[in-house]
């Protein structure tokens, strides 16, 4: 019974600390929503990945670093304290949501790599200056630029996009996708998914998945304005544009790991326009700042180190977390 005990509220507490801290990451999201509308869409996209992830990491950290080593180290082996039906729930449900976030992981990995079996059937590899991962010529009927694989990213050109987009747009194309491989946005998007929470069903869980890939697109476009100039950006629109021209209807292939450089719909394409148009304008192109998101993400690991440290040096903070314990499972009976 100890072994099941501790089993149940390590799951039970995963759960609870999830859900509260899911909780927090939206209420400080609805805080600094409109102080961040004068960031850069790079230092929104690293803010917003920052909260998604947040209440999955402290949930891990908390049961794994503090909860069981208070529960192994100070709870008696012969307790006469049992599962509750209370407690034996929570914990199924706690152990069906993992299962589900591994669940996702899985299929959108298998899905992702079928999918990118079954395009290297189509294609040829060829070799572009300055692109640094494999890339392949497409034959496919949609327009596809895309960066695809989170661990080795391939890169997959249509091959009637050599013919419809000149040698400038082309290049600031790839400035585009170079951005995403920079960020590590195939590793990010997975990780968001399987980072989600026990609120998902809540407006917030529901829109910051969508949100971040919007702002993920629009600090690509940021960073080919920047990298390449106003041509580079306005090359980038040009290029949305006839891409976006030339896509059949149905929509764009599903491939859950990758970057598309068009698939959205028609009113934030046009936003991405307006925006490379707007940055080509203007006189000196500004470094995309991340200074905002860089201090809140270290103000987390600060957090993170402080209470790690507190951890090692103060022997009683095991035996309070235990006292705590002792009252959740009382609580449950």
């Amino acid at each position: 019974m100890y072994y099941l005990l501790g089993i149940c509220m390590a799951f039970a507490s995963l759960l609870a600390i999830s859900a509260l801290s899911s909780v927090a990451a939206a209420l400080l999201w609805r805080i600094i929503k409109q102080p961040a509308c004068r960031w850069s869409s790079t230092a929104r996209a690293r803010l917003i990945f920052a909260l998604r992830t947040a209440p999955a990491a402290c949930s891990l950290i908390c049961v794994s670093a503090l909860l069981l080593p208070a529960y192994l180290a100070h709870e008696p082996q012969h307790s006469t304290e049992t599962v509750s039906a209370k407690l034996a729930l929570i914990s199924l449900l706690s152990i069906f949501w993992v299962a589900l976030v591994l669940w996702r992981t899985f299929a959108a990995w298998r899905a992702t790599r079928m999918l990118t079996a079954d395009w290297l059937l189509r294609a040829e590899s060829i070799s572009i200056g300055g692109v640094s991962i494999p890339t392949y010529k497409l034959h496919h009927p949609f327009p596809v630029i895309a960066m695809v694989g989170a661990l080795r990213p391939k890169l997959f050109i249509a091959a009637h996009l050599f013919d419809a987009l000149d040698e400038e747009e082309l290049m600031a194309a790839l400035l585009h996708e170079e951005a995403h491989l920079t960020a590590c946005d195939n590793f990010k998007r997975p990780l968001m998914r399987a980072c989600c929470d026990v609120l998902k069903i809540a407006p917030y869980n529901r829109a910051i998945e969508r949100l971040w890939a919007e702002e993920a697109e629009r600090a690509a476009d940021e960073y080919a304005a920047r990298i390449g100039g106003a041509a580079s950006a306005l090359s980038l629109a040009t290029a949305l544009i006839k891409i976006a021209r030339l896509a059949p209807e149905g929509g764009r292939p599903a491939m859950p790991v990758g970057s598309f450089l068009v698939g959205e719909s028609e009113t934030q394409l046009a936003d991405r326009v307006w925006r490379l148009t707007w940055l080509a304008s203007q006189r000196a192109q500004r470094q995309a700042s991340a200074t905002h998101a860089r201090l809140f993400n270290g103000f987390l690991s600060c957090s993170l180190f402080v209470m790690l440290y507190l951890l090692i040096t103060q022997t009683n903070i095991l035996v309070r977390l235990h006292a705590v314990i002792e009252l959740f499972v009382t609580a449950l009976q």
